[in-house]
Parts: structure tokens; sequence; C-alpha cells
């Protein structure tokens, strides 16, 4: 895929220019030439014969933001003071601080606070342990907690290089849901030592959400602490994508008039999102599925089936389809893919069924050239933001969480999951509903309220509590 500016590339350029002249329109001149955007141009500083100005520019990538700056020094009687790469402005110190909820002011306050007043209510909780979630931090908050072995598409990239990651996560839960998150990048991949490291520290939280660790060792993770645990554990990489692709398909099957239980499903990937989507689009009443990994189909043939593609094998192809992608591909009436770019082509999506659904998730290159899949499919998704429907993760797990600790659950289910996809589906209303829209913005009000009220419906329904 061609690249195109994007922000997460954007430069800001500090010049010299004479006050007069065309050194400005120069510069736009220049900027556009090269392939970038100016996005903003600002005068700094002022004077008789010189001004300092900042332009900002949307760029490719880090070599593409290099080139812009060399022609813009090349300009004559233009001086570069400074270039700064906004995106890594914005992470200078961290995203994410620690505020104090209440004021102290004076000796009385600090006495209620800290020390001696606060004894009283650490005997209130050592009498009745129930107290914790009413008078601590523990109800709203919630451990993001990786391992840095599967951080985003970078692959094992390890826990100092993942904190940016998960002080981004606990950012988007704080904005979209009010939630207290705080990010644990912890220095092993050893299954043991995490369940453990995480069994000690749970105490202090309403949730655990598990991010980043790569497959096949979440599952596990994942399956002991639940059983460990009496909070909600939530492995966002399996059942976040998980909700917002079951809630896109619901929107897309509605634009082409069919019926979950009715289409066949043909996925690329089998790690831990590929499991946890398949697992709960059976739950929604999928039938005719067939999975693809790197080797192909998989089915009960196969010799080199671990645990969780037995699973898949036993439950899914029922034909006992043998081949590739390719050729699982054809005639399907959905495709979604969680693997790897550019595995497929627009012919490949040719071949499907009329009306054909269209999920290509990998990121930042998808499985298949969203433009050419629109040649042919109906409906085409992807995780990219500069195409209609991005099936972003940050649809599902605020609210998701917002639900959990607001029925202070003990755990997550199937159901309340279905819940959620069903809830953030309906906001996309029937009048909204289109091939280029099938979910809704992350910025719309009312999605993770939405998602929040179904998920603490589907867990009980108990309110929040309240001091």
């Amino acid at each position: 895929m061609a690249s195109v500016p994007s922000v997460s590339y954007s430069i800001t350029v500090r010049l010299e220019v004479p006050a007069g002249g065309r050194a400005v329109s120069q510069i736009t001149h220049v900027v556009e030439n090269a392939g970038g955007i100016v996005t903003a141009l600002d005068v700094n500083t002022a004077g008789h014969e010189t001004l300092r100005i900042d332009v900002t520019i949307a760029t490719r990538d880090t070599q593409h933001a290099e080139a812009i700056a060399g022609a813009l020094e090349g300009i004559e009687s233009v001086k570069i003071h400074k270039v700064s790469d906004r995106t890594f402005l914005m992470h200078l110190g961290g995203k994410i601080e620690m505020q104090s909820k209440v004021p102290l002011r004076n000796r009385d306050e600090l006495s209620m606070a800290y020390t001696p007043g606060v004894a009283r209510v650490s005997l209130a909780i050592a009498r009745n342990p129930e107290d914790v979630r009413r008078l601590t931090i523990k109800r709203n908050s919630v451990a993001v907690v990786t391992d840095g072995s599967a951080v985003l598409g970078l692959g094992n990239i390890g826990p100092e290089a993942a904190l940016p990651v998960m002080e981004g996560k606990a950012a988007l839960f704080k904005r979209f849901a009010g939630i207290d998150a705080w990010p644990i990048c912890l220095d092993t991949q050893d299954t043991d030592e995490i369940v453990r490291t995480v069994q000690i520290i749970a105490p202090a939280f309403g949730g655990i959400n598990l991010e980043d660790i790569s497959a096949p060792r979440c599952f596990e993770v994942e399956r002991r602490l639940r059983e460990l645990l009496d909070i909600p554990v939530f492995h966002d990489d399996q059942h976040g994508t998980a909700i917002c692709v079951l809630a896109a398909l619901t929107n897309a099957l509605r634009v082409v008039g069919k019926d979950i239980g009715a289409v066949r499903i043909t996925m690329a990937g089998a790690g831990a999102a590929g499991t946890a989507i398949l697992k709960l689009l059976m739950h929604a009443g999928a039938r005719d599925l067939v999975v693809c990994d790197y080797r192909g189909a998989v089915h009960k043939g196969r010799d080199d089936l671990d645990d969780s593609l037995r699973w898949i094998a036993e439950h899914t192809n029922a034909s006992g389809y043998a081949g590739d992608l390719r050729g699982a591909v054809k005639d399907a009436d959905v495709f979604i893919g969680v693997s790897a770019p550019g595995i497929l082509t627009g012919d490949d999506i040719g071949t499907m069924n009329d009306g054909a659904i269209v999920f290509a998730l990998a990121n930042p290159e998808p499985e298949v050239s969203p433009d050419e899949a629109r040649e042919h499919a109906a409906v085409v998704a992807t995780g990219r933001s500069d195409y209609p429907n991005q099936i972003n993760n940050v649809l599902a797990f605020p609210g998701v969480f917002r639900g959990l600790l607001d029925a202070q659950a003990d755990g997550v289910t199937l159901d309340m999951l279905a819940a959620a996809a069903t809830a953030l589906s309906e906001v996309v209303t029937p009048e909204e509903i289109g091939p280029n829209y099938i979910v809704p913005s992350v910025f719309h009000p009312d999605v993770a309220t939405r998602v929040a009220g179904a998920v603490r419906e589907a867990a009980g329904g108990r309110p929040r509590t309240e001091a």
C-alpha cells in the first residue's frame, strides 16, 4: 500500500526567514513538492528584518521527514533552528500522571487522608474486606499488564519498549470511561512468574487487562488467572478485538441482508485474536467457519496441532478442507483477517460470493489492499484510521471495564462479550448504517456508556457503589 502523510509522523520545523519577500510561500511550495502537507504555520517571533516561524508538516515516515527538512534547508535565506518530532514531544516524561482526589491544604486534612485518621479506615477494611471496593481506589482501578512479547505489530520488544503503549492504554481508559489504569510492564516472559506476579498485586485492582502477551502463553496466563482471582481478567487482544469484530459484522450483515447462521466465514489467523473472534462468532450463531494459519486451513488431519489449534479443528471446517487461504476464501461470504499483510489480492476477493464482507485487520498493512477489496466486496473494514470502518479496540475495552467495575463483577463471560458487541452495534442507528459506516467513531459520546450498561446488566446489574 502506498503510504500517505500522517499526523503520526508530523514534525514542527522552526525556521528563521526574511520578514519581507516570498520566503513563506516558498516554504509551503517546497513542502508540497516533497510530498508533505503543511497543517499549521505560526509566527513565533517577529522583527523588522526576520521572522521566526513554526511550520507543522505531516509526512509519510521518518525518512520522508528528514528529506523535507533537508529541502527546507536548501531554500536561500531560510535558516533551520530546530526540527521536532511531534509524536516524541507528546511522550516526553510520559503521558499519564497520578493526582490526588482530595485536598491536602492543612493539618486537619492531612490527618484524615493519612495518619492517624487513615488507620480507622484500614481497620474497617480488616474487619470487613468487602469494604475495600467502597473505601479505596480498587473500585475504579485496572492493571494493564504486559510482558512486552507481542507489542502492537512490533513483536517481542520487551517491557521497557512496551511502556509507552501501556501508558497510552491507560490514557484511553481515563479519557473514555473515567477509569484509573496503571501500566504494569513485567521483566519476565515465564508463564508461572507472570501468573504469580499478577496474583500477588491483584488486591489493589478491580480488574486485570492483559495486553500484548504472545500466543499461546497468553491463553494459559488468562486461564490460570481467572481461576485464581475474584476480579475480572480481560485479554484485550483477544476479547476486545472479538467484541469489535462481532459488532461490525452484525451491522455489515445488515447492510448485505444476510444472517450470521447462514454465511460462510473464512478467517486468517489462529492466534489469540483469531481464536477469541472465532469463539464469540460461534456464540453468536455462526456455524460455517474455516480458519487458516500460515500452513493453510486448520483441520483434524494436520500433524502439528497444539491444544488451541486442536480445539479449532474440532469445532470448525466440517468439510475437512485442507487447502490454502486462497482456496478457503473462494465462495465465502465473509473474510476476517487478523494475521499478516498482503496475503490476498483483489482477485482473490473476487472469488467470494456476491455481497462479500472483508475485514482485513492486520496493521499497519492489511491482508489485502482495501482499495482492491472494494472493487469486489460490498463492505470493507480495516484497523486503519485512514479508511472507513476502522475496527479499533478502544470501541470496546473502556466501556467493558466500566461495566465490570460498576457491577463489581468477579469474571468475564461470553454473554458479557456478546452483550457488549450488541450494544456497540446498536450505537449505529438504522438510518445511519451503510457500507462505509458499520461501527461508530471512537469519539461517539454513546459508545462507552452503552457498552458499559450492557455489560453491567449481563454481569448482574448491580449499580455502581458510592461512598
